[in-house]
């Protein structure tokens, strides 16, 4: 008989500066007739439930979570019944904090953990005792009220390929992944912000075996994508996605909108109306603070379906009002702050698959050029690019996983500073009126190592420094 496994995860699916949401699941796996690889159990053929993680996803059973302070001492707990998440109230802003989740009375994912990696006796791939534990500490936001002052954030882009196999993507997808854990580690990196294409279709074959992923708008497709290579980041940080072409109908025939909103907890996290969100779909807008002196903006730039009348959702009336109170103008009394919008496609990019985009620069820089914005982060085209244009500094950084190598060619009409064909995520840091944005190839003996770019006229050093 073929044997089988269920693997319990935790996610930290939202924070801000009192509150954080805390959930649970998990994913069946069963090994196939003897000499055959493991598989994961498809969400339609799960025992007795539709779904195994994910904000829709039905209860394991009656839970409660506690949140500890740094000593060690309850200060907020928080219990449900119908589903596998709380919102965990009563906490102090920018503060430290360690959870356990109960369910039916026994601890939920404690002890040695379980992963899909590779025996080194077979080469087959599996899940199996990894030798590592969660370790499940959060940390709040800072009071809207008060000034950040510091943030030290990611970006991730493309990065959805999967980890099963050997092609050089999913290589690329575990060696970023490696290199965002070493910098939540050695930087205190607090979020995480992608820039989409969350998930892509799979291939029609891994390792020459049929494919068992889907497209993605089931939970199982996620779990080599997103739950399983981020795992020990996910319970700790929170993350915050944009909507990629083949996160949606444009690319592919499958719109995984659904799906994204399910394991991003997003209607949990922002409501379906009010100033933290767009009010209307299709089409994913939303705004965060992070103190008073930052705030990020999701725009979802994906062409818009058949029949929406228009070729961009930010074209609709609701998005569009949305935006536009977003990126107010900024009266000379007020304070100066960072205001940072991310998508997937860039407004400016030098190829060499895609150029600028002709719909972003008419209607939306216009709403970032009277609001102050002075920076801005894409994904899309695979590869790094840097872009300067009237004193704003834009960021394609679309090699999460995907890398297109060939060199790009645009660099004119783009405004490029420097590139590079490199898989890297980025990390940015915050000190008050300066940023400084590093993107980063991998973690080596315990060290980030950056990208080595190349540049385009003079030589552009890393980090890349400016000031507000």
């Amino acid at each position: 008989m073929p044997s089988t496994h269920f693997e319990p995860y935790l996610y930290l699916a939202g924070l801000t500066h009192d509150s954080a949401i805390i959930a649970w699941g998990g994913f069946y796996f069963r090994a196939r007739e003897r000499g055959q690889s493991w598989q994961i159990v498809d969400d339609e053929r799960l025992p007795s439930r539709q779904e195994s993680i994910g904000l829709s996803s039905e209860p394991y059973g009656d839970a409660r979570v506690v949140v500890r302070d740094d000593q060690g001492n309850p200060v907020a707990e928080a219990t449900a019944r119908d589903r596998n998440h709380v919102i965990v109230s009563g906490l102090e802003p920018d503060q430290r904090y360690r959870y356990s989740v109960f369910v039916d009375g026994k601890e939920w994912a404690t002890g040695e953990r379980h992963d899909w990696c590779e025996d080194p006796s077979t080469g087959e791939e599996l899940m199996r005792p990894s030798g590592r534990r969660y370790d499940n500490t959060f940390r709040t936001h800072p009071a809207p009220d008060r000034r950040a002052e510091a943030l030290d954030f990611a970006l991730i882009g493309d990065y959805g390929v999967g980890i099963r196999g050997g092609s050089e993507s999913s290589r690329r997808q575990r060696q970023v992944s490696a290199a965002l854990e070493e910098a939540v580690e050695r930087h205190g990196v607090r979020l995480l912000l992608t820039a989409g294409d969350n998930i892509y279709l799979p291939p029609a074959s891994v390792d020459g075996a049929p494919s068992d992923q889907g497209s993605g708008d089931e939970d199982d497709d996620w779990f080599f994508t997103f739950y399983q290579p981020y795992r020990y980041l996910i319970n700790r940080i929170p993350v915050y996605p944009t909507v990629g072409n083949h996160d949606s109908d444009e690319t592919e025939a499958s719109d995984d909108r659904a799906q994204l909103e399910d394991n991003f907890y997003l209607g949990a996290r922002f409501g379906h109306a009010g100033e933290a969100r767009s009010n209307e779909g299709p089409g994913l807008y939303y705004r965060f603070g992070f103190g008073s002196d930052i705030e990020f903006v999701s725009i979802d730039t994906s062409h818009a379906s058949e029949g929406q009348g228009c070729d961009h959702y930010f074209e609709l009336a609701p998005h569009r009002r949305f935006l536009d109170r977003a990126f107010q103008a900024r009266s000379d009394h007020e304070p100066r702050r960072w205001l940072i919008p991310f998508s997937h496609h860039p407004p400016y990019c030098a190829g060499p698959h895609h150029g600028n985009n002709e719909a972003m620069l008419a209607q939306l820089l216009p709403l970032f050029h009277r609001a102050g914005v002075r920076v801005v982060f894409s994904g899309h085209e695979h590869n790094f690019q840097y872009a300067r244009e009237r004193d704003v500094h834009y960021f394609v950084s679309g090699a999460g996983a995907k890398l297109r190598p060939e060199p790009p060619t645009g660099f004119d009409a783009a405004h490029t500073r420097a590139w590079a064909a490199q898989g890297h995520f980025l990390l940015v840091q915050i000190r008050g009126a300066e940023m400084r944005v590093t993107p980063v190839a991998r973690a080596h003996d315990g060290q980030l190592e950056p990208i080595a770019l190349n540049p385009v006229g003079s030589a552009v050093p890393i980090p890349i420094v400016f000031q507000l």
